[in-house]
């Protein structure tokens, strides 16, 4: 068994007396989640705040700062090391800390390749849009300290 560390974030806006959620589309799986990234695998001693700002950005073009930390989700997977033999398969217990976050700019087209789309979805469809359960469980709690 393995343990993987990744923070993220939900972020919002406010437009035209409405609220929007950013989510993507993961370019892997096809699966609609909040944007997230393992923890110091790029800059050692990363800390998850900085990790959660700088995956939000390279995953979906966007700028964003940090308004709330959520507890973290917490949920089970099994990574194929060879998916061409179907063999290595590898328990791996995700810890993922998201943080509430504000948009403040950006652009769609300046994401990395990861995420397939990106879209702004009005607050009361973003349950209905995830795919995952563990997406589902922080939106669960995101949605009440969001105001709609």
């Amino acid at each position: 068994m393995k343990f993987q560390f990744s923070a993220g974030g939900i972020v919002f806006k406010q437009a035209k007396n409405k609220t929007y959620i950013l989510i993507s589309q993961h370019s892997g799986h096809h699966g609609w989640v909040f944007p997230k990234g393992l923890i110091g695998d790029k800059v050692k001693g990363e800390k998850k705040e900085d990790t959660a700002i700088r995956e939000v950005q390279e995953e979906t073009g966007i700028e964003a700062k940090i308004v709330k930390a959520i507890k973290p989700v917490t949920y089970w997977f099994k990574f194929q090391r060879d998916p061409s033999t179907g063999s290595g398969q590898e328990l791996i217990k995700k810890t993922v800390y998201y943080f509430i976050m504000e948009y403040l700019k950006g652009d769609f087209e300046k994401r990395d390749f990861e995420m397939e789309n990106v879209e702004w979805v009005e607050f009361n469809e973003v349950k209905n849009k995830l795919s995952y359960k563990s997406d589902k469980q922080a939106w669960a709690q995101a949605e009440k300290l969001v105001t709609s």
